[in-house]
């Protein structure tokens, strides 16, 4: 199925980008890459991108908080918000608080069981049109999307850290 390999970026207002792809894996699985912080450095940062994820910390609940940060070539970078919503395997939704938290852009990451596949759809809503036009908002996205799917139809269980029979 040539749309499992095809990740769709689209702008669908002036302040609002959405990405969506089939991955190859369950929800559960598509769901644990997102919230495990071992399984998610393995795959967000794009390997193609000048930058290393020095620490990830996830405190994936509602009210938790996340706090991601790089290296850009020598440059220290911050990027932190909390979880406004989190219904396991089905969706999370959370702030981008960089700029403020006047300022914050909402991510919602949403995942859809299809014949044992996951629909991903994820969208960042940002407060203004100039606040979505400066964000750089998915540029990289394909890229972090393929490297999902890499990690998921690796067999690597979530759980254990190893990998299953498949």
């Amino acid at each position: 199925m040539t749309n499992s390999k095809t990740t769709t970026v689209e702008r669908t207002s002036d302040k609002e980008i959405v990405a969506s792809r089939i991955v190859n894996g369950p929800p559960h699985l598509v769901y644990e890459a997102w919230t495990k912080a071992e399984l998610f450095k393995k795959w967000w940062v794009p390997k193609s991108f000048p930058a290393v994820l020095l620490s990830c910390d996830m405190d994936v609940r509602v009210g938790g908080k996340y706090k991601l940060v790089f290296d850009f070539n020598g440059q220290q970078a911050e990027f932190f918000g909390k979880y406004l919503e989190v219904v396991p395997s089905t969706r999370l939704v959370w702030t981008n608080e960089e700029g403020g938290e006047a300022e914050a852009a909402i991510t919602t990451v949403t995942f859809e069981a299809r014949d044992g596949t996951t629909f991903l759809r994820m969208s960042d809503l940002h407060p203004t049109k100039e606040a979505l036009e400066a964000s750089g908002a998915m540029d990289a996205t394909p890229e972090t999307f393929e490297q999902l799917e890499e990690l998921i139809v690796s067999g690597l269980h979530p759980s254990s850290g190893t990998a299953k029979a498949g």
